[in-house]
């Protein structure tokens, strides 16, 4: 479920707790298939030792920047991290453990078992098929219009694909199409230059609201999204249209309906986001 704006939530918070400079002592996987690069016994072997230089994002990438390798981490559905300061039993959702040299123990939760974790000497080996950053100075109109206009497929399709674009996912892709006026089912080449400018406006929009609301959490269980301080997102009171099927649209006050497409649960309103009558 993490997207773009609980990622960087999550990265900033670790950036805050005093990691950088810290060496790693320990590690602990509680679940091999965690761990998708390289083996189990050297990554951990060669995590030990290295000292932590930098905390970042790239996409839903996590990426830590080590004193030799690069650590990327990737939460898929359930993945979380917190901390805890002494050694204690793993429960029953901890995949992995990290002993910090001030004792800190980071630990990884996944209820789901998606999460992956990647130990690389060269992190673009992984990074590199990722697309652009949407709220990087290279997310042009331009750039988008470039990306857009060699696809065929449908606007929701091109948008979850983060060969395009790196770091949407389901709820922030329907937030920016209902404020782009934009059907999901779309073709992406029928879309009009006013209808790009309007998605190029939309997508970082959608994604800086989500990450000044610390992220989006759509329940309290514990499958939901938490910060690493444990806090709930607070952008669920925000949404427009992600998980509103059934009340009125907040701009025409229409029924906003949820249909199947890309495999996903899509939210729209079938009167904003027109699906016939288009330029």
């Amino acid at each position: 479920m993490p997207e773009l704006p609980e990622v960087e939530t999550i990265v900033r918070e670790l950036c805050e707790s005093d990691l950088i400079g810290k060496k790693i002592c320990e590690v602990k996987v509680f679940w091999p298939r965690t761990i998708a690069i390289p083996n189990m016994a050297d990554f951990c072997s060669q995590l030990v030792n290295q000292v932590i230089a930098k905390i970042s994002r790239r996409g839903k990438f996590i990426v830590f920047t080590l004193s030799k390798d690069t650590l990327l981490i990737h939460l898929r559905m359930t993945g979380k991290l917190f901390f805890f300061n002494k050694e204690k039993k793993p429960s029953a959702h901890e995949r992995l453990r990290i002993r910090l040299d001030d004792d800190r123990y980071l630990c990884y939760e996944d209820q789901r078992k998606f999460g992956k974790w990647y130990l690389l000497s060269n992190p673009e080996t992984k990074l590199s098929e990722l697309g652009i950053e949407p709220l990087s100075k290279v997310f042009t109109l331009k750039a988008l219009q470039q990306l857009i206009r060699k696809s065929s497929q449908q606007i929701k399709s091109f948008l979850l694909n983060q060969h395009h674009i790196a770091g949407l996912g389901n709820i922030y892709v329907d937030e920016a199409l209902w404020e782009a006026k934009i059907h999901p089912a779309r073709k992406t080449n029928s879309l009009s230059h006013t209808e790009i400018v309007a998605l190029h406006r939309a997508i970082p929009n959608v994604l800086k609201q989500g990450i000044a609301h610390m992220g989006t959490s759509l329940g309290s269980k514990l499958a939901n999204y938490f910060s690493v301080s444990g806090r709930r997102g607070g952008n669920q009171t925000q949404l427009k249209v992600f998980r509103r099927e059934g009340l009125p649209c907040s701009r025409c006050h229409n029924q906003m309906i949820k249909i199947s497409l890309a495999q996903r649960g899509t939210h729209l309103c079938p009167n904003c986001q027109k699906l016939e009558s288009f330029p």
